[in-house]
């Protein structure tokens, strides 16, 4: 028999599932081979994909226009005395050790013509620093000023896990403790042929899957332990942020002391929209309800064409608070809806992906012929009863790494950091009186090693000589490092 060997009652059920092709080509498998394909089939919950299969014509219903609003939000430019609360609360629960960060890499650099993870790629203007590297050593800065070590969590993907640990041991962590960095990988989905439900094989014994989304992201944390590993730390909130944005105030005190002081049960940070097209998700709140208002995420494609150019009494877009995927979440709040599949809505989209057909054949297709699904981690706003938006300023905090050219490519990344840097530079010249003046393409690296942010860099710069540091600049590039890096 073609499929001796294979584990009976798991047989029968893909049968009745409809699904007993997976075992094709069962007898000509390694015994290595065999046991994979066993441990995959166990993985998957044939109910959930096949009831996703079965409704993946139905969308989910939209929200009516009149069901939204503009969001409320805090804008610390325009509340000092706030600011200053608020950043004394967030230091204090980092000094306490109450912080966690998750960093979602799972993707690679393939739109790039680079294999390796993406967190690999070099986006430093002078040192070449990888992205990686860049959060890492953030990461660090905050633990020489703050105290304990903040954990880094690390979400990687199967296709990136392995490579991703070993850049990590390549170098040492980049100086931060090896207990301190943790990797974990996130879930999959397998992919399903549109017309049939069949779950497509990528050869004998091996399933097509594909990586469930930065949603999944959530479920990981609760599934893999890291959760309950946070709860015996005594860490209550968790940062999370994407890899392909260089700008990042991971854990910004200022951010973190809001979300505290709100007591919001995710709280995250927007961009102003430079325009009413832009093709960026945008924040949104639904009217009030038995339970109060709720938060969501609208696709830019969601709002209706009066709700896109609509402007606010102040003369800015209604609908302005565009997002560049940066949250905070309290634990508690994350255990209670990571676990499981119900919280979360899987999306589904058509894609085109090459099988293997019953006669052994690989199958390219021109058109789309199978179903993919992802978790979107903005879908768990909504699940929040508390929650707080606050507002970034553009070029301090997104830089986005998406596209090979044109928005956010490497050359726009490489613009949005030499613009901050020259910014921070900027302010601390005037902070001294001191005119600031420099070649429009002058290079300037400021290392995360030596500040977080303008003040930061204003008090390590003190004692320095500025007019030196520029006619040091004027030479075409400035690298300023911490002592010792």
């Amino acid at each position: 028999m073609e499929n001796e060997g294979f584990p009976g009652e798991l047989f029968q059920e893909l049968t009745k599932k409809g699904q007993a092709h997976l075992v094709q080509g069962w007898d000509k498998l390694s015994l290595d081979q065999k046991g994979s394909l066993v441990s995959q089939i166990k993985k998957i919950d044939f109910d959930l994909i096949l009831s996703l299969w079965t409704n993946r014509n139905n969308t989910a219903p939209s929200l009516a226009p009149v069901d939204l609003a503009a969001p409320d939000f805090f804008d610390p430019e325009k509340e000092p005395e706030e600011e200053a609360n608020c950043r004394q609360l967030g230091n204090k629960a980092l000094s306490q050790g109450k912080v966690a960060c998750v960093l979602v890499a799972g993707g690679q650099g393939t739109r790039f013509g680079a294999s390796v993870p993406k967190g690999c790629m070099a986006v430093g203007p002078l040192s070449g620093k990888s992205l990686f590297q860049m959060h890492a050593e953030r990461i660090l800065a905050l633990a020489r000023r703050f105290g304990p070590s903040i954990p880094l969590l690390v979400m990687t993907s199967p296709a990136t896990h392995e490579a991703t640990q070993a850049f990590f041991a390549e170098h040492r962590n980049f100086g931060l403790f090896p207990d301190q960095v943790h990797f974990f990988c996130q879930g999959t989905m397998p992919a399903l042929d549109w017309d049939t439900g069949k779950v497509l094989l990528e050869a004998p014994g091996l399933i097509f899957a594909s990586p469930d989304g930065h949603g999944g992201c959530l479920a990981a944390l609760a599934e893999k332990g890291w959760l309950k590993w946070m709860e015996t730390k005594q860490i209550e909130q968790v940062f999370y942020f994407q890899v392909d944005n260089p700008l990042v105030k991971i854990a910004d005190p200022l951010f973190l002391g809001h979300h505290l002081k709100t007591k919001a049960e995710v709280s995250s940070r927007f961009v102003t929209k430079e325009r009413a097209g832009e093709k960026v998700g945008v924040f949104a709140q639904t009217k009030d309800g038995a339970d109060g208002s709720r938060c969501i995420l609208l696709e830019y494609s969601d709002l209706t064409d009066e709700q896109t150019v609509s402007l606010a009494p102040d003369g800015e877009l209604l609908f302005r608070c565009g997002s560049p995927a940066i949250h905070i979440f309290s634990r508690r709040f994350l255990e209670d809806i990571a676990p499981g599949h119900a919280r979360l809505p899987y999306h589904l989209a058509r894609k085109k992906v090459s099988f293997m057909d019953e006669t052994g054949k690989l199958v390219v297709p021109l058109t789309e012929n199978a179903l993919k699904f992802e978790k979107f981690v903005f879908d768990a706003l909504p699940l929040a009863k508390r929650w707080a938006l606050v507002r970034s300023l553009r070029h301090e905090e997104f830089a986005p790494l998406k596209n090979a050219s044109g928005k956010d490519s490497p050359e726009t990344v490489r613009a949005g950091i030499l613009g901050r840097n020259r910014a921070w530079l900027a302010s601390v010249f005037s902070g001294r009186g001191i005119a600031f003046s420099l070649p429009d393409d002058c290079i300037i690296e400021l290392s995360p090693l030596l500040a977080l942010d303008a003040a930061d860099l204003a008090k390590q710069l003190e004692l320095t000589d500025l007019d030196s540091l520029l006619s040091q600049a004027k030479g075409g590039s400035l690298h300023l490092m911490a002592a010792g890096e």
